[in-house]
């Protein structure tokens, strides 16, 4: 069995830490400017212009069947969708605003198709919940609000209440938890409590769990969905950390305990959530297949995001990313799920990562830049029984203590060393894995 043992949490992330990956999806009013689904806020847009995304919001090709058909060949095992991003606009049909997407030509709860769609396939469902609302009219205006600059801004903020934001948050959240059945993970966004303005606005600060009256909201969502996994991005610890657009490279550790904790890492197939036109920034294939090992052989889960078009389908290039998941995963994803990483007394190869079986039982040999005919290991020695390459099946030979080659005659014994003898030409496959079975 694995020898790691992280922080304890509230809810139950056994699931979570076996399946390892999962889908994350932006959708909202933003996908018709598509250039970021922090438009809002970046531009500084007001309600009137804004309404027009709500007024022409009609995604006709939204089939959220075939975005759970994608997301399960890609070897995702769990989703998380905006039902509200920070625009304030509801994905779903909540009796709390007309600010939602069954007032708009699209005339339904997305939402509930979601949820119909994705647990259809199997997968376990999440829903991802802005604790920001740039539309509500209680939600005051601070650094990062769409008015912050209007001369009147101050005087804007008159007569709005946190805490009647807070009580419509909670009333949202008891929507989401009651009329779609059982729900898995409830994502949070955001706090930044240490923000503050300048100048002539110094006076807005930013909010954090304070302003979310996070504790009743937390405690609410446990009551109404005993179990689930919640984030903890409304500045109380709970069950998942969520390193956001960067790859650690160790594992998580608490700032305070340094326990370990429960972690993932959530990135995006380009450099936005929401759909951009415009940004090129896509990650290669090799790059995809690498985030996934590098986050699980560090102990964590990956959440890699799609950010649907405005007429509710998965663009070109999310669906190559996709496929380039799912024509890896097909064949290795034995290397991902049900694992983590690799006790410390097996050493990691150059240009390698290993990942770990939690039983303790394999060990998985990730070949990032192939190496020609053989590869060394430490920490190896007399304890394999047998190996093999995870894509095929076909056995990998290996000796203990020395390179079994005419030219190697001059190299001494090293008891310590395992040598794997590898195929001069590397494999038809992005990252080639080799599967250690322990004695």
């Amino acid at each position: 069995m694995s020898s790691y043992v992280t922080r304890k949490t509230p809810g139950d992330t056994s699931w979570f830490t076996h399946d390892r990956f999962g889908m994350f999806i932006h959708w909202g009013l933003y996908a018709l400017p598509a250039r970021h689904e922090w438009i809002k806020s970046r531009e500084k847009i007001s309600e009137e212009h804004y309404d027009l995304y709500f007024k022409h919001f009609n995604p006709d090709l939204y089939d959220p069947t075939e975005w759970a058909r994608q997301a399960k060949a890609a070897g995702m095992k769990y989703v998380v969708m905006t039902a509200k991003h920070h625009e304030g606009f509801c994905m779903f049909d909540t009796q709390y605003t007309d600010y939602k997407c069954t007032n708009t030509p699209a005339g339904r709860d997305l939402i509930r198709e979601y949820v119909d769609a994705f647990r259809g396939e199997g997968l376990r469902i999440g829903f991802y919940y802005s604790l920001i609302d740039w539309h509500h009219p209680d939600f005051t205006i601070d650094p990062i609000h769409p008015r912050r600059d209007d001369p009147d801004a101050k005087e804007q903020n008159q007569g709005r209440d946190m805490h009647r934001y807070a009580e419509y948050m909670r009333n949202q959240v008891t929507e989401l938890l009651t009329n779609y059945g059982k729900i898995d993970i409830l994502w949070f966004d955001f706090s930044y409590s240490q923000d503050r303005g300048t100048g002539e606005n110094a006076w807005q600060v930013g909010k954090g769990k304070d302003d979310w009256e996070a504790e009743q909201l937390i405690a609410l969502a446990r009551r109404l969905q005993p179990g689930i996994i919640i984030d903890n991005r409304t500045e109380i610890d709970q069950d998942i950390w969520t390193p956001e657009q960067y790859q650690p490279t160790e594992w998580i550790r608490h700032p305070e305990t340094g326990e370990l904790v429960t972690w993932e890492a959530c990135q995006t197939f380009s450099g936005s959530w929401g759909y951009y036109r415009d940004e090129m920034t896509w990650k290669s294939p090799e790059m995809l297949i690498r985030m996934l090992v590098n986050t699980v052989s560090l102990g964590g889960n990956l959440l890699m995001n799609v950010g649907p078009t405005a007429r509710g389908y998965l663009d070109y290039r999310a669906e190559a990313a996709l496929a380039v998941y799912a024509e890896w995963m097909k064949y290795n994803s034995r290397s991902i799920y049900g694992c983590t990483m690799a006790e410390p007394e097996f050493e990691t190869p150059t240009d390698c990562r290993l990942t770990q079986s939690q039983d303790g039982s394999r060990i998985y040999i990730h070949l990032f830049a192939y190496p020609f005919a053989h590869l060394k290991l430490r920490g190896f020695s007399g304890k394999i029984e047998y190996a093999q390459f995870l894509h095929d099946g076909s056995e990998v030979l290996f000796s203990d203590g020395c390179i079994n080659h005419f030219s190697a005659q001059n190299e001494k014994t090293d008891s310590e060393i395992t040598v794997l003898y590898l195929p001069d030409v590397k494999p038809h496959c992005l990252v080639p894995v080799i599967e250690i079975f322990l004695k």
